[in-house]
């Protein structure tokens, strides 16, 4: 399936018959996100985003007399000198495009980016990379990408059978961080063999951990490791850390939800490389 057909003026579409407008609503399934290589950003915001990271988009939908004035006119315009197919479609047309909670009046459609393993031997000495065991829920997932791009950690790799970062979810919660930080999908056995060249520390969160993450030396580059939601790390990435720390609690509970304990490690470690 393809998206993408230059054009030098936005196409009028009402139908929601539109063999254009099917193509863009199949992207909400993940087995064609993965067919096609393709997803969907939705707002003004999140493509403003996506151009200044240098991404260029397949397709550009708007609604129809929107497009005029501002940051809109700014984004069908940046879309045709692309050579992007730009649709201007009615109310009830974006209706079926846009998502049910706070739907936009503009959305895109782009090609996904997916990074290799960085060179474990040559991390640079600030580095912090962020490695996802078998994350699955994609709002936890956007806003990891969310703070890994706050605290200018290098990237996100995931681990196993994560859940995907360019669903409409996801992508929706990292408030366009994903334009921004590199993605990694390795398998574990992948994962686990890559992190023996590692020259700093491996950094995982564990309810056995002895040590309080805040008093914790970190030696440089650091790759905080995070399990799922749940189980947590494997035993086998968590034998592959070099330290294990936990978060203490004075509650009932054992437990952070996953992107709330991953923030709070992260900004521990990013702390001294971040000024105001």
């Amino acid at each position: 399936m393809t998206l993408r057909n230059s054009a030098a003026a936005p196409k009028p579409i009402t139908s929601l018959q539109n063999e254009r407008v099917k193509a863009i609503r199949a992207l909400e399934m993940r087995k064609v996100r993965k067919e096609t290589g393709l997803f969907v950003a939705e707002g003004a915001s999140l493509l403003i985003t996506a151009r200044q990271h240098g991404f260029q988009p397949q397709t550009l939908v708007y609604r129809t007399g929107s497009g005029t004035s501002g940051a809109t006119r700014g984004l069908v315009e940046w879309a045709l000198k692309a050579g992007a197919e730009v649709l201007e479609v009615s109310e009830a047309v974006l209706g079926k495009l846009a998502s049910k909670d706070n739907p936009q009046s503009m959305l895109a459609v782009f090609r996904q980016r997916w990074g290799a393993l960085p060179a474990a031997k040559t991390a640079g000495r600030a580095d912090v990379w962020v490695a996802l065991e078998e994350v699955r829920d994609p709002g936890n997932l956007g806003t990891i990408i969310r703070t890994v791009d706050a605290v200018g950690a290098a990237g996100v790799i995931l681990i196993g059978a994560a859940c995907d970062p360019y669903s409409r979810e996801c992508v929706r919660a990292t408030m366009g961080s994903v334009f921004a930080v590199p993605l990694i999908k390795t398998s574990r056995e992948a994962f686990l063999a890559w992190r023996k060249g590692w020259s700093g520390d491996v950094v995982g969160t564990h309810l056995d951990a002895r040590e309080d993450f805040r008093n914790a030396a970190y030696k440089a580059p650091v790759l905080l490791v995070m399990g799922s939601e749940g189980p947590g790390l494997s035993q086998a990435v968590a034998g592959a850390c070099t330290k294990v720390v936990k978060i203490p609690m004075a509650g009932g509970l054992d437990s952070l939800n996953l992107a709330v304990a991953t923030a709070l490690v992260l900004y521990q470690i990013r702390g001294p490389h971040l000024t105001l």
